[in-house]
């Protein structure tokens, strides 16, 4: 189990990754908030689905509990730093999912719905999954905890 924990822990002291990690994850927890929760202005599970239902990606609800779980609580993963691999797996593949079935189509540009800042996210999401969550992180305090020289 140690050498699990140090795979998904292990992280350096980068602060670059950590800033993105920590926007990216609050921008997450807000979207996953409106699909979980209907906060913001958003549609909660029901309109969720409804809007899952619209794109053909059934069963709408599951897809809709599934996106907002995965926003919010990857996203709240990614904010503390915490398991941040896990986090930004589970973030990466909800935003994999709306690039291509909502914004692909749509061209590059964000002003007609495109694919740009979902890309963005993309990224920074599959960054902390290859490089860890950085400084900050509860996962940098976890891998030096178990013997590591990391982020001291």
């Amino acid at each position: 189990m140690k050498a699990i924990i140090e795979k998904i822990t292990r992280t350096n002291r980068n602060n670059g990754i950590a800033l993105a990690r920590i926007v990216v994850g609050i921008v997450f927890m807000m979207h996953g908030s409106q699909k979980l929760f209907g906060l913001f202005g958003g549609g909660g599970i029901e309109g969720t689905a409804g809007y899952m239902a619209s794109l053909g990606l059934e069963p709408s609800e599951l897809m809709a509990f599934l996106a907002g779980v995965g926003e919010f609580f990857g996203g709240l993963l990614l904010l503390l730093g915490l398991f941040a691999r896990v986090g930004g797996f589970l973030t990466a593949c909800v935003s994999l999912v709306a690039l291509l079935t909502v914004h692909m189509s749509n061209g590059f540009f964000m002003s007609n719905n495109g694919f740009e800042y979902i890309l963005v996210l993309l990224a920074v999401s599959v960054s902390v999954v290859i490089n860890g969550a950085g400084a900050y992180s509860i996962d940098g305090k976890l891998y030096v905890k178990n013997g590591n020289n990391c982020c001291k």
